[in-house]
């Protein structure tokens, strides 16, 4: 997202590099930079109009401090106010009011609401909350299947509800039932349309009059740039919303609405969506935002994401395993690459790693989600005792592995060298030679030149 500003401000760095200080000249130049950077990305003009004014008048003449450069310290003016734009800090949701605590969902068509109604689910119940989805969509075809099936995926309870019933009376029934069977939290999806018109409008604002929920999340997608805010501008309008959630920003979003939405509605991004998958919802952290869009990186969230996806377990049995000198063999291989699937594959860590780390991988290399499956399947392919003695696998046997994972001899050979270079880099580990194991990462990761 916003790879485009984030170059950019890289190059306005070089550009200013040496000089002693901050200048109406050179940050005139600067922010023309970025002013053309934020048009692009499809930011509300007025957003950047305002957002160029406040880092001219902030930056001008700022005496460079310590060993910082003129170009780094007008990126830590741009990030403190990147980061105020787009809220300061994270707001959760507000669930303190008596249970159940009702969340309303509103967006358009397609905005990914329930699919993003699963997700929240699922956040929900890792919090220990009873939760229960109910579909108030009974225009759009499969709708309440759709919400069912994401909802059995989220392990969440679902009422069931029929195309003939009135959304207000699905409202009454749901509301009544999160009370009887004790949940914690009521989610309901409402209807959408391909664009914003008066019944949806009505029909919404009396299901928030029957519900009087908590929260009222209004959805939006990111890639439809200048539109997002608009629309979300409409439906403010017309609901008190809480809060917006910012969906498909992994798509080739060019990132404007998560800079303006906030400014133009005065209401905070709580959530953002990063996939479709199960765990695709993440909390919107202002800072940590403004931090990716400036090459810096995300580590926070990287850590709090490995703590969520690694099995410790399973990480401390290789750890055991490689210190009692036994070795690292295909199946530990196979359970790193399982790791990695749950953090949401290399692609969703190298988002959040700094430029300077990401500049050294090339993306067309990358394993993605079908190239770890692949490694799977070929090693799915091997037979118990040739994961564990990896020097057994001649010509003959990778031929029957290739033939049996549906791959050429090529990709086996591919992955037993992945595999050598993790063998050499998990022995170096043993014996503590973090300088050493550094020094030979390049080979072990795919894609890292």
């Amino acid at each position: 997202m916003l790879d485009n500003l984030t170059t950019r401000l890289g190059r306005i760095v070089k550009t200013l590099r040496g000089e002693a200080r901050l200048t109406e000249s050179n940050v005139q130049d600067a922010l023309r930079e970025v002013r053309v950077a934020l048009l692009e990305a499809d930011c509300a003009v007025s957003v950047v109009k305002d957002f160029i004014s406040t880092v001219r008048e902030k930056a001008l003449g700022q005496d460079v401090i310590g060993s910082l450069t003129p170009g780094q310290a007008l990126v830590g003016v741009v990030h403190r106010e990147l980061t105020h734009l787009m809220g300061d800090a994270n707001v959760g949701l507000d669930l303190a009011a008596q249970p159940p605590a009702v969340i309303l969902m509103a967006g358009l068509q397609g905005s990914g609401k329930t699919t993003t109604t699963g997700n929240l689910a699922r956040l929900l119940k890792e919090q220990k909350k009873k939760v229960l989805v109910v579909s108030c969509d009974v225009y759009r075809p499969a709708a309440i299947d759709q919400l069912k099936a994401v909802a059995a995926q989220a392990e969440a309870d679902f009422l069931a509800t029929s195309p003939d019933e009135a959304p207000a009376d699905i409202a009454r029934r749901a509301l009544e039932h999160a009370k009887t069977h004790y949940h914690d939290v009521l989610i309901v999806d409402t209807a959408g349309r391909l664009a914003i018109d008066e019944a949806m409008m009505k029909e919404i604002a009396a299901l928030h009059a029957i519900l009087t929920p908590v929260e009222t999340l209004f959805v939006v997608d990111a890639m439809q740039g200048q539109d997002a805010v608009n629309v979300a501008e409409a439906f403010n309008d017309a609901l008190p919303l809480t809060g917006v959630i910012l969906t498909k920003l992994d798509g080739d979003a060019r990132g404007g609405a998560a800079l303006s939405v906030r400014q133009v509605t005065g209401k905070p991004v709580k959530f953002v969506g990063v996939s479709e998958k199960l765990a695709g919802l993440e909390p919107f952290y202002p800072e940590r935002m403004a931090s990716r869009i400036l090459g810096m990186g995300d580590i926070v969230s990287l850590v709090e994401e490995a703590r969520k996806g690694v099995d410790l377990d399973e990480a401390k049995r290789v750890a055991d395993k490689i210190n009692k000198g036994k070795g690292f063999d295909l199946e530990d291989f196979k359970a790193q690459v399982q790791q990695m699937k749950k953090m949401g594959g290399v692609s969703a860590l190298m988002d959040k790693l700094p430029a300077q780390l990401t500049g050294q991988v090339n993306p067309a290399q990358l394993q993605d989600d079908r190239q770890m499956r692949r490694i799977e399947g070929i090693i799915n392919s091997m037979t118990p005792r040739e994961r564990a003695r990896p020097e057994l696998l001649k010509a003959s046997r990778k031929r029957r592995i290739a033939a049996g994972a549906g791959v050429s001899v090529q990709e086996v050979n591919r992955l037993l060298n992945q595999f050598e270079q993790m063998q050499k880099m998990m022995k170096m580990m043993k014996g503590g030679n973090l300088a050493r194991m550094m020094r030979n990462m390049k080979g072990a990761l795919p894609g890292i030149r």
